[in-house]
């Protein structure tokens, strides 16, 4: 649980040392543009200063990108029941599932009307109920 929390602002090496080196590269490009501009090809340097910040803009963009906390979407977990069906006399009483349970399973409990053991009967999730306005 802990390591969970102290990695959800990290970056991974892989993409630090792209990162890196991209900005390397992008710090070559102004250097070139400073060196063509002063050799008196403006055209030539304008395209190295382009390049440049054009490096400088896509990596400010992938490390927000990196930092921003990911939308997660909220997960309801879904209602389960288990229908206990006496053989006897058919009585019927649903409660939640519980680990262990499957279909067939002969339970604990007794029937309250007459003694006898109840057996699982069925196993479902319960729809979620979406009111209808009219």
């Amino acid at each position: 649980m802990s390591e969970e929390g102290s990695s959800k602002g990290r970056i991974s090496i892989i993409l630090f040392v792209i990162i890196l080196v991209a900005l390397g590269l992008s710090l070559v490009a102004f250097y070139q543009a400073v060196i063509v501009y002063g050799s008196g090809d403006p055209s030539l340097g304008t395209w190295f200063l382009l390049i440049g910040f054009m490096g400088i803009a896509l990596l400010t963009y992938m490390l927000l990108q990196t930092r921003r906390r990911t939308f997660k979407l909220p997960i309801q977990a879904q209602r389960v029941a288990t229908t206990i069906l006496c053989q006897k006399c058919g009585f019927k009483n649903i409660r939640d599932f519980e680990r262990g349970d499957y279909v067939f399973k002969d339970v604990t409990e007794e029937c309250p009307k007459c003694n006898e053991k109840m057996a699982i009967a069925s196993i479902y999730r319960e729809a979620e109920k979406k009111g209808k306005k009219d």
